[in-house]
């Protein structure tokens, strides 16, 4: 795909969602943290579900350490693999007192280890709650990528270093939220809604639809 045709996709997923963002509910960097963490082969609407009354009671990792892994699964319990991201829960707060003064780390290497954070929830992070460029690609984002022709690869971290090498500068910030949104409402896997498709004309996938 050309760099013209890429301009012309994000300029018009920008026009049709300015200010795109998570739809994860969180006040903090920490809250951010936490419910991205959950959100590992779970909905968000799920996550939000949980986490509503979670963060009343524990918006802190200070006050989630003191719930304790017992606790803390009374919160989480409707969540797939709640036991391992309790456990993991519970470490990662003992981590950011010990090591970083409660607060999320602004930094890569030092999100990366810990418990249950992986590159794609670093990039998250970094992105959402500190405004960074990264892009991280879930399933959503590695099928439009892939599909449209934007920035085809065979594993998320190729993805990933396509579209930060194709992606303008301008669009960077933004563009993780933009092609996860159009992933999850349009170019639905088993059936993309190329008919009400804003990019439909410069996406390259052979088999468009017609809904």
């Amino acid at each position: 795909m050309d760099q013209k045709k890429i301009d012309e996709i994000f300029r018009r997923l920008k026009q049709a969602n300015p200010a795109p963002t998570t739809e994860l509910k969180y006040r903090t960097p920490f809250q951010l943290l936490v419910a991205v963490i959950l959100s590992a082969q779970a909905t968000d609407r799920s996550v939000n579900q949980a986490t509503r009354e979670l963060f009343k009671v524990a918006p802190t990792p200070r006050k989630m350490l003191a719930l304790g892994e017992a606790g803390l699964k009374r919160y989480i319990k409707t969540i797939g693999l709640f036991n391992t991201k309790a456990r993991n829960l519970v470490k990662t707060c003992r981590i950011l007192l010990d090591e970083h003064g409660g607060r999320v780390p602004r930094d890569r290497k030092a999100l990366e280890a810990l418990p249950g954070v992986g590159r794609k929830t670093a990039n998250v992070i970094l992105n959402t709650a500190f405004g960074e460029p990264t892009i991280a690609v879930d399933t959503h984002i590695f099928r439009v990528a892939n599909r449209t022709g934007l920035a085809p690869g065979k594993t998320p971290l190729a993805v990933e270093r396509a579209l930060l090498k194709v992606v303008p500068e301008r669009y960077k910030k933004d563009a993780h939220h933009w092609l996860i949104l159009h992933g999850r409402y349009t170019c639905l896997a088993r059936k993309p809604r190329c008919g009400s498709c804003v990019i439909e004309d410069l996406c390259e996938y052979p088999d468009k639809t017609r809904g």
